[in-house]
């Protein structure tokens, strides 16, 4: 692994993203709002490039251009926490973003593959096995997705890799990451792994820090045998108890 492309580099475990990848000497790129702290920040490490821009203002040739020796790319994009950025343009944030990443990578990268890594949430049901969450989950998603634009964008970002992208694409292989509820830990801790939710998300959701999603996802692009387990799937996430 020599470079990678981290995209919502500025949010919460974006951030602890970048700096597991640091720490494994991995060349680093990132695009962070031109509003971000990051962006105006005179941070200066030898293998972080920090783009200042919104990605999806970003030209094709733009983006391009930082995509075309990259091995991997995460994405840990999301909306923000306030009105505008739930309820406001652009609606699916994420979704334009993933599509947009690997329209380019299918132009750039015929010849070799690119894993790309998208934090997602358990409350998006992996419908490749398919899961069955309980009538009570479902009830409360299907709310969600009138009323709450990012659940929507979720899904669809989701669904992007599995249909349109697939499990046999010439140039990109997949792993959607889906963290159960979010807290903040300064350190990694022992963690576990599961094909599927091993809770109810809505009614009993478990616990996942950043700092642990953010080691898992590093993990994926270096170690090749993770990935060879994960590629394709839609892991969950969990603290150790």
């Amino acid at each position: 692994m020599k470079k990678v492309l981290v995209v919502g580099a500025s949010g919460a475990t974006g951030k602890l993203l970048v700096q597991q990848l640091l720490q494994q000497e991995i060349k680093v790129v990132t695009i962070v709002r031109v509003s971000s702290t990051l962006s105006q920040t005179n941070y200066v490490q030898p293998n972080l490039d920090i783009i200042s821009a919104n990605i999806s203002d970003m030209t094709t040739k733009h983006l391009a251009s930082h995509l075309e020796d990259c091995d991997a790319v995460l994405c840990c994009l999301g909306h923000n926490l306030t009105l505008k950025g739930i309820f406001g343009e652009p609606k699916l944030l994420v979704t334009d973003t993933i599509e947009k990443i690997s329209r380019i990578l299918e132009t750039i990268n015929a010849d070799k593959k690119v894993k790309i890594v998208l934090m997602n949430t358990t409350g998006n049901s992996n419908r490749d096995i398919p899961e069955k969450p309980p009538l009570s989950q479902r009830s409360v998603i299907s709310l969600l997705r009138l009323i709450l634009p990012p659940h929507v964008d979720n899904e669809k970002a989701a669904d992007y890799l599995r249909l349109h992208v697939g499990q046999t694409h010439k140039c990109i292989e997949w792993v959607i990451v889906r963290p159960d509820g979010l807290t903040d830990e300064e350190n990694v801790t022992q963690y576990k792994i599961y094909p599927s939710p091993i809770r109810n998300p809505i009614f009993d959701a478990g616990q996942t820090s950043r700092i642990n999603v953010a080691d898992f996802m590093s993990n994926l692009v270096i170690n090749s045998e993770l990935w060879d387990t994960w590629k394709g799937k839609m892991p969950v996430i969990y603290n150790q108890a």
